[in-house]
């Protein structure tokens, strides 16, 4: 736990977001769906994008950016695919019935792949892919940003978000691969926690409209996020926009709304979930084993000097869950403050203070 953090129990936080939320509007069991996954996100060890994004939401049900009341619906379908249009509501909501559906569409045909059109922000990738492993599956689901902080490569405009993505694959006794990523060396929420922080940012991660490195989170406005890989990053941001965005019939480019700046308009955010029923391909008992070698013989790479030891993508995080439910949801003063704001803008219950804050 960093410096200038204490500890909120989850079962605490869950219900003051559920409580924000309905005190703009949400039904009450929206609004404890959204507050589950948002803690959820955080018990998993997303400190940026679960309880973290709680003002954004705020500001924009509050200001008519986002509808409180949605009405989800199907509005095309086949056996194995579906288009989702979530109404412009919360968008965990539509991201959480896309992956219901991918599920039940993986069981029958194999393979399950759900768009969203008019959808939010819905925090970490990895909540809609992790299910999956739980039912035999693998997951997909990548989204287009909910602002354009990236150039094209070699460009200047602003065309592009971090459009993360997340792969997750279920193993034999072993916690399954989840790989959750920006196509940034750094997804914006970092920055941002930095920034209320008062941390600098490392070199690498944002470059100044002068190509210089820049470490300041609060001049973040006056540069952007270096792609991975340089145009390898831009390759795939771009084709998740087109396979999220454009495909669904959502926001793509400079379609795209600031969610954060613009806190009216609907911002039409695409995503798309996927899963793969491993059995439609091989013995799931023989997949899971194999999975399970490959893993050890991923940590049985000697390290290289300096190095820690080898680790997969995703396998901490079951251990961070059960900690955080044991010991509380670390929370920088900074982002305590903030919710204590949003609870007094409210009129709502306020948070339990800090345990064990340092």
């Amino acid at each position: 736990m960093s410096e200038g953090s204490g500890r909120v129990a989850a079962d605490d936080l869950a219900r003051f977001v559920a409580r924000a939320f309905e005190r703009l509007g949400a039904p009450a069991a929206d609004a404890g769906a959204v507050a589950e996954l948002m803690v959820e996100a955080d018990l998993l060890g997303y400190d940026t994008h679960g309880v973290f994004r709680l003002r954004q939401y705020v500001d924009r049900l509050r200001d008519g950016g986002i509808n409180p009341t949605p009405r989800l619906s199907v509005v095309q379908e086949t056996a194995a695919t579906a288009l989702v249009d979530g109404d412009n509501g919360l968008g965990h909501l539509a991201l959480r019935r896309a992956t219901e559906l991918a599920i039940e569409k993986a069981a029958s045909a194999g393979i399950g792949w759900v768009g969203v059109r008019h959808g939010n922000h819905a925090g970490p990738a990895a909540l809609y892919v992790l299910p999956q492993t739980r039912r035999g599956m693998i997951g997909l689901c990548a989204a287009v940003g909910s602002a354009n902080h990236v150039p094209p490569f070699g460009g200047s405009d602003l065309l592009l978000g971090t459009n993360p993505i997340a792969i997750a694959v279920p193993a034999g006794e072993q916690p399954p691969f989840v790989l959750d990523m920006a196509t940034t060396v750094a997804a914006v929420g970092k920055i941002k926690t930095l920034a209320q922080r008062g941390e600098p940012m490392p070199e690498g991660w944002m470059v100044g409209r002068d190509g210089r490195p820049l470490t300041d989170p609060n001049r973040r406005e006056e540069g952007f996020p270096l792609p991975i890989g340089g145009a390898k990053g831009y390759g795939l941001a771009l084709a998740i926009g087109l396979l999220a965005g454009v495909l669904n019939g959502a926001a793509c480019g400079r379609e795209v709304v600031d969610f954060t700046k613009d806190t009216t308009s609907p911002t039409n955010t695409g995503q798309f979930v996927a899963a793969i029923r491993v059995s439609a391909f091989a013995d799931p008992d023989r997949f899971g084993s194999t999975v399970d070698a490959v893993f050890d013989q991923m940590r049985a790479s000697a390290p290289l000097p300096g190095h820690d030891p080898v680790r997969i993508p995703g396998e901490r995080r079951e251990a961070s869950r059960k900690a955080r439910i044991d010991a509380g949801v670390p929370l920088h003063r900074s982002l305590w403050n903030e919710l204590a704001t949003i609870g007094g803008e409210l009129g709502i219950e306020a948070l339990p203070p800090l345990s064990g804050e340092r």
